[in-house]
């Protein structure tokens, strides 16, 4: 399949590389105008055919089909937000891509990878963390190129986290649009020279739950798990200014006895503590409540951070469903999360306002905690269980057994 057809640069001016880095792009922002999501045989179709018109070489559709039967994750369709109509998901444009194995990475750095009949044993398996990704094929013209953030998003989630992404662009606009995103030209790949490869070099990421340093630059916007009494006295003081302070809801509604039964998320911006999340977990699925952002951050990103914390902690803890109660007026601010309101779902009242049920299916994270991991790592601290725990330390010494011995 061909390169990128779309055109994210002035044809009167010399693109500057890196102008839109695909790792600093605002997914918030354009998440309000454009939707992405794994298109239906039909849809690619469709898709295919309008890509056509600009892109040569593109692969056959049949075997384009053949690929996504495989792995539906080689191929996400964007469309504008205003035009999308859920019932009947059409795409405008697309991003595809191949999880490429070592092998398969071995053979694109030699120039015989053949993307218009990929050979699946050069492929990942779904699931399985690929040793490389193949951009397959970009059509995203006009606005839609803003798509690459969405795209990114995906890709930042587990088995693809942290994996470099490889293109190889037969076209000027194709090289314009790589170098606008800031890849660079020319990779080596094990022993192999491969000058007719771009890449993005990407190493794996801090979980987003756990994404808080402290002494961050100001305006950072980091995630952490409240672990300690002082971030729940945190959590309190934004829930108690945004709740009680400014929607007026009484106190014992407002601390409703679920809090020492949940996980709370606060976001930061800076080393200023400027939101928070609780999340409760059930057998088949878990809900997010009590999304609280102080009034003078409203127009950060920190409630779209703490959400999609949200949502990979629930990955992570092996869920694929996330319920919720959204006010009302609010519906159309969960949506661009995944959240819909579902068949025969229920209206209510609590605290003065109208709420109704939401939900959002999720994709369980290949490597979520469950038994069978590693004893240390499922005894870590919530939400750090990519880092060694002082559990671990103390694994070093010696088994001495103090109050036995002394009690004999």
């Amino acid at each position: 399949m061909a390169q990128s057809q779309t055109k994210p640069v002035l044809e009167q001016e010399a693109p500057r590389h890196g102008r839109h880095h695909l790792g600093a792009l605002d997914t918030a922002r354009i998440a309000r105008r454009l939707v992405m999501f794994h298109p239906t045989e039909e849809a690619v179709r469709d898709l295919m055919t309008k890509a056509r018109q600009t892109i040569p070489g593109l692969a056959d559709t049949d075997a384009v089909l053949k690929v996504l039967r495989f792995n539906r994750d080689c191929m996400f369709a964007v469309a504008r937000r205003s035009r999308f109509d859920p019932e009947n998901p059409r795409g405008e444009g697309f991003f595809a891509m191949l999880p490429l194995n070592m092998l398969g990475l071995q053979v694109l750095a030699l120039g015989h990878f053949n993307g218009a009949q990929p050979d699946f044993r050069l492929l990942a398996k779904p699931g399985e963390r690929p040793a490389g990704i193949y951009m397959w094929a970009v059509f995203a013209p006009g606005s839609l190129a803003a798509g690459s953030a969405l795209f990114m998003e995906h890709m930042a989630s587990a088995p693809y986290d942290g994996v470099s992404l490889y293109t190889r662009p037969n076209t000027e606009i194709g090289r314009n649009y790589n170098d606008v995103l800031g890849l660079t030209e020319g990779v080596r790949v094990g022993e192999i020279d491969a000058p007719h490869l771009w890449t993005f070099p990407r190493q794996p990421q801090t979980p987003l739950y756990d994404s808080y340093v402290p002494g961050a630059a100001p305006g950072t916007i980091g995630v952490t798990i409240a672990r300690t009494m002082e971030d729940l006295a945190r959590v309190i003081t934004i829930r108690s200014a945004v709740y009680i302070g400014e929607q007026e809801c009484p106190y014992d509604e407002e601390y409703d006895g679920n809090d020492l039964a949940a996980t709370h998320l606060l976001a930061y911006v800076g080393d200023e503590p400027v939101g928070c999340l609780r999340v409760r977990f059930f057998a088949d699925f878990a809900k997010i409540e009590r999304l609280a952002v102080r009034k003078e951050f409203r127009k950060t990103r920190a409630a779209f951070q703490l959400v999609r914390a949200g949502f990979k902690l629930c990955q992570k803890k092996g869920y694929t469903r996330v319920y919720g109660h959204s006010q009302v007026r609010l519906v159309n601010f969960w949506s661009r999360f995944g959240f819909r309101i579902p068949e025969n779902a229920r209206y209510f009242v609590f605290s003065d306002f109208d709420y109704v049920e939401i939900v959002a299916d999720i994709e369980r994270d290949p490597d979520a905690v469950t038994i069978g991991a590693d004893p240390y790592l499922i005894i870590r601290p919530e939400g750090r269980w990519h880092k060694p725990g002082i559990l671990e330390e103390s694994a070093a010494r010696t088994v001495s057994r103090p109050s036995i011995d002394r009690r004999h």
